[in-house]
């Protein structure tokens, strides 16, 4: 083959890399929802960086090989880092660990001293003090600038808003990593179950969609934690790194315990022998081990990359694995239509529990596999709640791949994949049985009408029967409809019928979330219940009223629409309406217009009432809350701690700063 021939298949191959890793890279930071382990992202960076080094006539700046993948979101205001947030080189074999400490021992003229510490799989943060009081917290974002998620961070009690002690450097930083542990992770996924809602892929995608939350108060409630792991500053008085720890151990931080200093490459590898083995016993996921040059003179010496510290290695551990032979497919109806494909496996004992299916994902990860049924098949558990396979391991006997179904198999519709999507739709969502029960799930779950007395399985009961076919058959439901089904007392009966009355009472908001609109979730339904009113406001709102709502952008304006230009919906909230479940939103009592027509951003702690107490009060005196400082904001009432950020933008734009006490004295004065 003729070196042009070489050239132009290896151009081919770049741009499918290029775009590929993009994919994972949105996949990944943006939206949480990884589709490969980290081993696989990272064997494909390194064949594109391979290729663009062998064929630099392909160069591109904007390749995903010459940037850090971003986790910023823009409904978060942007902080710069004081000191870049870098990215560590990955290894995951031994002989590049060697590599490692051998360049380590080249720019040295003595031998250094390591420090090795677990990997932590959760989201990383940057937290600035100044005066030993908390400034703000930041993501790793881009590795310049991050997402200032301080009001969130506060909401985890692992993580000190002023230090103990009085030996603390003036003003310094220190990062580390938010995780959620199993426990926690599993217990929340069981609540997002019996709701009806999608639950997370593993413990990182749920602390990373956690943090990146609107309402701190529900930040709060999923218990994140953290762990601290490197100090920055001007002026540390501290010669090495493990020091610096166990000084900030004192201080108040959670600083891990898992963290020993290694003299010898050996001592290196007994402890990632040890934690390989030994990581399904911790109570928190891992996926390696870092290992740091512990001297702060040497990290010195040593210096930086463009992306990563000379003095700084990881070595990641592969995700535990079995082989086995894939059986057949099914494929699983969500909620919202949404086609799943999932595996049916050999049963094979994977990271101590026996498997039997795997998932697929969608349609472009079949095809990437190159799947056939009767294939011995690569499943990984790295994490997840259900395995996944990574890889054809031997060929069976199949010739043909499989092919994507095109039928729903529930109610055999076309399925539809809309544009940008990777997932397939059953567009048949008022007459597919698993769509309409799992919209009824939906409705009755405690964020939604809180129907608490039915379940799942009392709905499936109650959809075979033909008792329900919409939410709106709940309100037609008699004790002596469900006395004659198996399970059911005059007690338990009558607890449904009590459960489904008291629902009655909730609020509208509540109601137009549990309608299962696709795009409205709790916060975006609050919105517009605000906004609107009441339903019939709602349903006769046009697209530019609609954009015009705070948060609300042309998606989800579509999907409303959409929504009630469906006669069927219409019929099923009408007949909500004449059962009597609320249809406006109830108006907090409004004690004055004293600060009417003002705008008010609230930043920092207070001493007399909380934050959610002082909005409360603007609103009651005619005010209006506002997240962020613009042009049009009025007042920010500062507590103490102000985010420096805000501080700076409202000096800037010369919007009055207001302490508590002045603030209730305006509203006093009415």
């Amino acid at each position: 083959m003729s070196d042009n021939q070489n050239s132009v298949q290896a151009g081919e191959r770049i741009a499918m890399l290029r775009k590929l890793l993009n994919r994972h890279n949105y996949l990944y930071y943006v939206k949480s929802a990884p589709e490969i382990s980290d081993y696989e992202y990272d064997m494909l960076m390194n064949e594109l960086m391979q290729l663009e080094l062998s064929y630099p006539e392909y160069y591109d700046p904007n390749s995903p090989s010459k940037r850090v993948g971003s986790d910023i979101s823009n409904k978060f205001h942007q902080i710069r880092h004081t000191y870049p947030m870098l990215s560590l080189g990955n290894t995951y074999n031994r002989g590049e660990l060697e590599a490692f400490h051998q360049r380590v021992l080249k720019n040295l003229t003595e031998l250094p001293e390591y420090v090795c510490e677990l990997k932590y799989d959760g989201v990383s943060v940057s937290l600035r003090y100044l005066n030993g009081a908390l400034q703000y917290a930041v993501t790793r974002g881009d590795g310049v600038h991050g997402d200032d998620i301080t009001e969130n961070v506060k909401t985890i009690r692992s993580i000190p808003l002023q230090l103990m002690g009085n030996d603390y450097p003036e003003d310094f930083e220190i990062r580390g990593e938010i995780f959620m542990s199993r426990p926690v992770f599993f217990a929340l996924n069981k609540q997002r179950e019996s709701m009806g809602e999608q639950p997370f892929a593993n413990p990182r995608n749920a602390a990373s969609g956690t943090i990146k939350l609107q309402q701190s108060a529900e930040v709060a409630a999923r218990k994140l934690d953290c762990f601290l792991y490197y100090i920055q500053g001007e002026d540390l008085s501290f010669p090495d790194h493990f020091t610096a720890l166990k000084k900030a151990r004192e201080w108040g931080f959670k600083i891990p315990d898992y963290i020993v200093k290694c003299s010898s490459v050996s001592d290196i590898f007994d402890f990632i022998d040890y934690w390989d083995k030994q990581r399904s016993r911790l109570a928190f996921d891992i996926d390696g081990i870092v290992i740091k040059v512990n001297s702060f003179a040497h990290q010195q010496q040593l210096g930086y990359t463009a992306k990563t510290p000379r003095w700084a290695i990881s070595y990641k551990f592969k995700a535990e694995e079995a082989t086995t032979e894939l059986l057949s497919i099914d494929y699983q109806v969500g909620r919202t239509g949404a086609i799943t494909p999932v595996a049916n496996l050999h049963p094979v004992l994977l990271a101590g529990t026996v498997v039997k299916r795997a998932s697929l994902h969608n349609a472009d990860q079949m095809a990437l596999l190159d799947i056939r049924i009767g294939d011995t098949v690569i499943v990984e558990k790295g994490g997840e709640i259900i395995p996944k396979i990574v890889a054809v391991a031997q060929r069976g006997n199949a010739s043909e791949p499989v092919r994507f179904i095109h039928l729903c198999p529930e109610c055999h519709t076309p399925l539809v994949r809309n544009e940008g999507e990777a997932k397939h739709y059953c567009p048949n969502d008022d007459a597919c049985p698993p769509q309409i029960t799992g919209k009824i799930i939906h409705f009755i779950s405690r964020k939604a009408l809180d129907i608490d007395s039915m379940g799942e399985e009392t709905v499936e009961l109650f959809f075979r029967h033909g008792l329900i076919k919409n939410v709106a058959d709940l309100y037609t439901i008699s004790k002596d409809d469900i006395l004659p089904l198996e399970r059911f007392a005059e007690k338990s009966a009558a607890n449904i019928i009590e459960s489904i009355e008291k629902s009655l009472e909730v609020p509208f908001h509540r109601l137009l979330f549990g309608l299962s609109i696709r795009y409205v979730g709790e916060t975006v339904a609050k919105k517009l219940a605000a906004a609107f009113g009441n339903i019939d406001a709602l349903m006769q709102a046009s697209r530019e009223q609609l954009v015009a709502t705070d948060e609300i952008g042309e998606k989800i304006a579509e999907s409303i629409i959409e929504y009630f230009s469906n006669p069927l919906h219409i019929e099923i909230i009408q007949r909500l309406k004449s059962y009597g479940l609320q249809m406006q939103e109830q108006k907090s009592e409004k004690l004055s217009n004293t600060l009417s027509g003002k705008s008010f951003v609230i930043s920092g702690v207070f001493s007399r009432h909380s934050r959610d107490q002082y909005k409360q009060m603007i609103e009651a005196h005619g005010g209006k809350n506002s997240g962020s400082i613009s042009a049009k904001t009025d007042y920010v009432l500062a507590g103490d701690n102000m985010g420096p950020s805000k501080l700076e933008k409202a000096q800037k734009l010369g919007v009055k700063i207001i302490d508590e006490n002045t603030f209730l004295s305006m509203i006093d004065e009415n």
